[in-house]
């Protein structure tokens, strides 16, 4: 589904079941649910043994989550959109843009000291991290800096390559956060669905904020 093609309503649709199926694992998480905690246990348990038994394809790993899908090189990414609609002149879309970067990025912080799950621990470490692990800063900059590029740029074919990189670059950043050892897949689940939801909100707070300016000129327009 394309965001550019997005009515306001859809969008907010999009976000609102994005956000409600990212509250299954994070509540999950916050209650310490079994079945979701048998579940992330036995996932981190395979893939830690695999990244143990496959040190340069861990090492791999390292180099995706690092650089390639590090949450700067993302803010990188939506730096780049931000200056791509600067050059077309959409001053005000750029704000919104630049604005729903440092939204995601509160939220993610603020989600991260509420539910306050540790991350996983390991006799023999592969990576680390800091803060706490719900939800993944690695999943849901990945999802929401994708959602927003994709409104941001034009044409069929740029949109289209887009949607496929988008989807490999956040499950991809999912896998490598679980076999580096330093999520849950819940965490990874989380992030990414409240990184896409936040997009899809930005998406539709923007129609919305349009449709209200016009309804306004037309009022003006009409006393005139």
């Amino acid at each position: 589904m394309h965001t550019s093609h997005l009515s306001g309503a859809a969008a907010a649709r999009t976000a609102a079941l994005l956000a409600l199926l990212a509250a299954v694992p994070l509540v999950g998480a916050a209650l310490d649910w079994r079945p979701l905690l048998d579940l992330d246990g036995n996932v981190a348990v395979r893939l830690h043994g695999l990244a143990l038994e496959h040190p340069s394809f861990t090492q791999s790993q390292r180099i995706l989550s690092d650089w390639i899908w590090d949450p700067w090189t993302m803010r990188l990414l939506l730096a780049g959109g931000v200056v791509l609609l600067l050059r077309r002149g959409e001053l005000a879309r750029a704000a919104w843009v630049a604005a729903a970067a440092v939204l995601g990025a509160v939220v993610q912080q603020a989600l991260k000291t509420v539910v306050g799950r540790p991350r996983p621990r390991w006799l023999v470490p592969v990576d680390s991290a800091e803060y706490a692990a719900m939800p993944s800063g690695h999943a849901m900059t990945a999802a929401l800096t994708f959602v927003l590029l994709i409104w941001v740029v034009r044409g069929a074919a740029v949109r289209n390559a887009a949607v496929v990189v988008a989807a490999v670059s956040v499950v991809g950043v999912c896998f490598t956060r679980l076999v580096l050892g330093v999520h849950w897949l819940s965490d990874t689940v989380a992030g990414a669905l409240l990184g896409g939801a936040l997009g899809f909100a930005a998406v539709a707070a923007w129609a919305a904020a349009r449709r209200a300016a016009r309804e306004v000129n037309s009022a003006a327009g009409g006393r005139g």
